[in-house]
Parts: C-alpha cells; structure tokens; sequence
C-alpha cells in the first residue's frame, strides 16, 4: 500500500501532524496500536512551565532564549523560539475549529486546578476546569466539591483541604458532599468496573437527567460554583453542558485517576476530523521493522502487513515514549525498535549506561526522562549518525526534554507535528 505519508502514532502528535497533512491535499495512514497518552492526560496541555534552573514561566515568549541557553539539546532549542510560537499560534487556531473547548493562550500561562487541590501552570485547559491567573482571585465565593458514593478515584475533601491552602481560593467557603444516583448501584456492586468510564457510559443511557439535577440541587444548596468528578460524558462535553445549562450553579470538572475522560473526548474529535479529511487509520496495528535504502526509508512492515508493506514518501515517527513502547529501556540500554534510531545522550545521561539512569532522590526529575531520538531543526531523525531524508519525528519519542519536570510534552508534540508536517508539505510540494 502506497501513501504520500505515513505516521507511526495515533495520540496527539501523530493526529495533528496528519491533520495538518490532510489538509494539504497529503494523503496519510496512521498505525495505532492503541490507547495513546491523551486518553489518559488531564485535557490540558503544557506549553513550558517552569525552566531547567526552577524558574516559573508565566510568559512564554520572554522565556524560550532563557532555555535554549539552559537546555540546548530541548526540541525547542533546535527549532528555535520563532518556530515554536508560530506553531503554537497555529495549533490555537487548529483546536478552535475542530471546538476543543480550550481556554488560554500564548499571552500567558494560567493555573489549573488539580484533582488533588494543587495549582499547576499550563498552556490551554477545558473551558469545563477551574482556573484562574497568577494574581487573581476565583471569582466564586461559595463552593461545594461533590463525590459521587462509593467512587474512590475522586476524593472531595482531600481536594477542599488543599484548595484551601491556595491564595486564590483563601477567601473562598469549601464544603464538600455526595452524589448518591441510584442508576450506579450495579457499578457500587462491582468495584473493579466503578470508574469514570464506565459511570459516564451509565449515565448518558440510564440516567433520569431531572432526578440528578435536582439531586445536584440539593446536596450543593447554596453554592455559586459546583465541582464534579469527570465522569458526565464519555465521548463529548454535552452531557455536561446539560447539566450545566439545567443546574442553578456555574459546574466544573476536574480529572480524575486515569483513564481521563477530558484527553479521552480530546482524541475523539482529533481522530473523527483526521479521517473526515480522508486520513487512513490503521486501528490495532503495530509497526515491527524497516528497510532503508541509503538515507532513506523505502517500506515499514507491521503486525497486519508483513507480508505487504507500505510504503510511503516519507515516514514520521509518533509512536509517543516509554508508556506506548515508543522507547523500550533493558537492562543494558534504551532503544527505538522501530527504526533503530540514535538515542540522545548527555554528560548526566548515557543510554548505554543503567547507573546513570536515575538520580538517589525517588521524587526528583530522573534522567531517563529525558530520553529519546535525536533530532536537527527540521526534526528528521539521526540513525548511525547521520539524518535521514524521509525520516522525521514528532512529540514524546524526542529526546533533550523532560516533559513532566518541564510542563511542556503537550506543547512539544503539537509544536514539532506541525513543523514536521510543514517540511514534509513543502517537499512533496517541491
């Protein structure tokens, strides 16, 4: 089979590199062998929250010489900041037309709240999440955080006692109840199905809408401002904004253990827009090895296409870190089994050496984090040291970041999709 491109990855790099290739008249197939990390991530995406020294980011654009200076071998660093902020700019201007419902901006971070009460600078948010700006008071006074019975991955006064602790919300009263909905019973019985999941399936088939808003009603009385679990509407928000439209209060959601319903709807709209583009996906698919040709890649063989490969133009590496088998890590070393790419190493890192793998403090940013392929500006990829032509990569299967520590993953696999997709659009233009 025969593409213009094809990406190995189907999570938020992968989608938006394809979608940006779609619309350029590229014809793509993606190979997704799964869940991604956006259906399990917050919704919210990072762009750069704090530097390699510590330091804050609260404007983007004045922070971004501070760390290539800091961090030379950061993505950004090597696609360089005028890059970085026009691609951010674009991604914005993507996710406002597919109506991601994403709030924020370049102008400045914002602060998320957590679902354990914290407050964590990022880029964009849900416009269904709390959040306030650095120096400013949540506009609500009376609020009241409610559980839903027998649900234990979503904890309301663990979350009230350290909402409290923030100067944000001093001023706020935060009480805490329940949810009882009768309609969960059956899921109470069974604990292993009790999770976000399976209640926002529950909810959106059998739930009387009536009896939980005036259940909502009741339990929250009083209240100007209602924060649930995220567990009201699997595959979109509007499940949510029925309640919202039908309560007496301003509601919010907040994630809760993973899997997450926010990145999960995320994902949804990504890829439904990806294939009414015309995009391939190749669902349940796994990408096993490669044949090259000199600089270049000439065919990928995959689990359901070993005997037939495809073959593409030019081929973009997804695939995501060590949580989707992006990057594998044995004893001995950690390696990209797909391609066989170089991987990234550093005077504190060296891939081929386990010890330096980590660091003595088990809280503290470890240096395997930060592995992954090596790239150039164009975001093509090294192999024996040397760049392919049709090789690039795109988000957490990058190494020189450690997007975490950071707060910046999200913002690296749309920055480096879209620049990637602009390279790969002007050469097969060329």
């Amino acid at each position: 089979m025969n593409f213009d491109v094809v990406i190995i990855g189907g999570g938020l790099a992968g989608l938006t590199c394809g979608i940006a290739l779609q619309e350029q008249g590229k014809r793509c197939a993606i190979v997704n062998n799964g869940q991604a990390a956006i259906d399990f991530s917050t919704g919210s995406m990072d762009l750069l929250g704090r530097l390699p020294n510590g330091e804050n980011v609260q404007k983007i654009d004045r922070t971004l010489a501070n760390l290539a200076e800091q961090l030379p071998a950061h993505p950004y660093a090597k696609l360089g900041a005028e890059r970085v902020l026009a691609k951010a700019k674009q991604f914005e201007q993507l996710a406002a037309k597919l109506n991601l419902g994403l709030v924020g901006g370049l102008d400045q971070n914002h602060a998320r709240v957590t679902p354990l009460g914290g407050l964590r600078r990022t880029w964009l948010s849900p416009n269904s999440v709390p959040t306030v700006q650095q120096d400013e008071l949540f506009p609500y006074h009376h609020i009241v955080i409610l559980g839903i019975e027998g649900y234990h991955d979503f904890q309301p006064q663990l979350l009230a006692d350290n909402l409290k602790l923030q100067a944000q919300f001093a001023h706020c009263d935060i009480k805490t109840g329940f949810l009882e909905i009768p309609e969960l019973d059956f899921l109470r019985q069974h604990s292993r199905e009790f999770r976000s999941v399976h209640i926002a399936q529950t909810l959106e088939q059998k739930v009387n809408l009536a009896s939980l808003v005036n259940e909502i009603r009741q339990v929250a009385s009083g209240a100007d401002a209602v924060f649930l679990p995220a567990c009201f509407g699997q595959n979109s928000q509007a499940f949510f904004n029925e309640l919202q439209a039908a309560t007496d209060f301003t509601l919010f959601e907040l994630p809760t253990l993973p899997p997450s319903l926010l990145g999960g709807r995320q994902h949804k709209i990504l890829r439904q827009h990806f294939e009414q583009l015309g995009g391939v996906m190749m669902n349940g698919d796994r990408a096993l090895q490669a044949e090259f040709d000199g600089n270049r890649v000439t065919k990928l063989f995959t689990q359901m296409h070993e005997d037939e490969p495809l073959k593409a133009d030019n081929y973009v590496l997804a695939s995501g870190s060590f949580f989707s088998n992006g990057l594998v890590a044995e004893f001995e070393k950690i390696y990209e089994p797909v391609f066989g790419a170089d991987i990234i190493q550093s005077e504190q890192f060296d891939p081929a050496n386990h010890f330096t793998w980590t660091t003595k403090r088990f809280s503290a940013p470890q240096p395997y984090q930060s592995a992954g392929v090596v790239i150039n500006a164009d975001c093509r990829v090294q192999k024996c040291g040397r760049f392919f032509d049709n090789l690039y990569a795109t988000g957490a299967v990058i190494g020189g970041f450690n997007g975490i520590e950071l707060g910046c993953g999200s913002g690296v696999a749309v920055v480096t999709a879209l620049t990637v997709a602009d390279k790969i659009a002007e050469k097969i233009g060329g």
